[in-house]
């Protein structure tokens, strides 16, 4: 989800444009990734590092909340063959790659998908030709800085 769009530092919060709940989905999972870049920056010296993981789209009830459009969507991407659903237990496996697999135990800010480190595509790069690819502004270590710096600020902490 997060290739759809990056952070929009000018309008977090939508209130300048319209708002799309799958671009804010997308910013949301681009915000995960950007959090586990700067939480290894700032905690790896103390032995604690973080990656971001997508399970992939697993089928679950969420579905049943899907707009017509969301539901046709994902199936003209399914039918492309850019998109498949995964059992529960497709969906946890790279979850357990990202907590066991020795690669990962101390270096973090990196991406998993399909129980795999993703490969980087550059920004503009389309998610039918990189389905499982992470694009350049999901692991940008100064976007991530200055995120996290937002998010503290809006915290107050």
């Amino acid at each position: 989800a997060h290739m759809r769009s990056g952070i929009d530092f000018d309008d977090l919060h939508f209130e300048r444009r319209s708002y799309d709940p799958q671009i804010a989905y997308a910013q949301s999972k681009t915000a995960n990734s950007l959090f586990a870049v700067e939480a290894t920056r700032l905690w790896a010296s103390d032995g604690i590092v973080a990656n971001a993981v997508n399970p992939g789209g697993v089928a679950t009830g969420l579905q049943r909340n899907f707009t017509v459009q969301q539901r046709q969507s994902l199936d003209a991407a399914e039918a492309a063959g850019v998109f498949r659903y995964k059992t529960v237990q497709q969906g946890a496996a790279t979850t357990m790659v990202a907590a066991v697999a020795p690669q990962f135990a101390h270096s973090g800010g990196h991406y998993l998908d399909d129980s795999q480190e993703a490969y980087t595509v550059p920004n503009d790069a389309d998610l039918a030709q990189h389905p499982h690819g992470v694009k350049e502004w999901a692991l940008d270590p100064a976007v991530a800085k200055r995120l996290w710096a937002v998010s503290t600020s809006l915290l107050r902490v």
